[in-house]
């Protein structure tokens, strides 16, 4: 078994599997001392309308791209999440057309050829299985906020020190109590956030918010 999963030709779906675990650890350990630290990424992908027709063949009203992701579930489930189940898809499928392949011709397919099958099939695996997380998931977890509400929000830094050009990560949360993770700089030149520093958000750019440093008493985190 072992000689199996370490053969060449089913490395990329046994480093799969290990970036899953790996993925699933830290990001488990990480939600037990209170922050997610994956959570930033679904902040980087961009804002999409989920009520939409994504069953649809037409692809011209919000592109093809927007499309694909939301037909992922992207916006619906944490993108983290969706990335594990790509990730066990992908190497499972892959293992098991290798083995079928080795009991039925002899040996294995190469690992390149093995893996558009495998790629294939995982990406509507996504698709399933994100719409069951979706369903199952408490509602405020799925609650689609744009990220321009988050403008004039409150925010901590949690991770790094942030200067212009610099960004770090900071944890705010939406109207629906709901702690998002996004990126941050400072909207003034001189200005740096350490860890810890609250801050409002003032602007957007890209991925990337903007903010001041908070000097009022009166603005708090609801």
């Amino acid at each position: 078994m072992i000689n199996f999963l370490l053969a060449t030709q089913n490395l990329p779906f046994t480093v799969a599997l290990a970036v899953m675990l790996i993925i699933a650890f830290l990001e488990g350990a990480s939600t037990l001392l209170g922050a997610g630290i994956f959570s930033f990424i679904d902040s980087l992908l961009p804002e999409l309308d989920i009520d939409a027709d994504i069953d649809s063949p037409d692809f011209g009203s919000s592109g093809p791209f927007s499309k694909l992701l939301s037909w992922l579930r992207i916006g619906e489930v944490p993108a983290i999440m969706l990335l594990v189940i790509f990730l066990t898809a992908f190497g499972l499928i892959g293992l098991g057309l290798q083995s079928a392949a080795q009991r039925t011709l002899g040996g294995l397919l190469p690992g390149s050829f093995a893996s558009i099958p495998a790629l294939l099939l995982g990406i509507p695996v996504v698709r399933i299985f994100g719409g069951i997380l979706g369903k199952i998931m408490p509602k405020d977890e799925t609650e689609a906020v744009a990220e321009s509400s988050f403008i004039g929000r409150i925010a901590v830094v949690t991770l790094g020190n942030a200067s212009p050009g610099n960004p770090a990560e900071a944890k705010l949360k939406d109207k629906y109590g709901q702690s998002h993770y996004v990126m941050i700089e400072p909207d003034e030149i001189d200005e740096k956030f350490e860890n810890g520093t609250q801050v409002v958000l003032v602007s957007q750019r890209g991925a990337v918010f903007k903010a001041i440093r908070n000097k009022s008493d009166a603005l708090v985190d609801d």
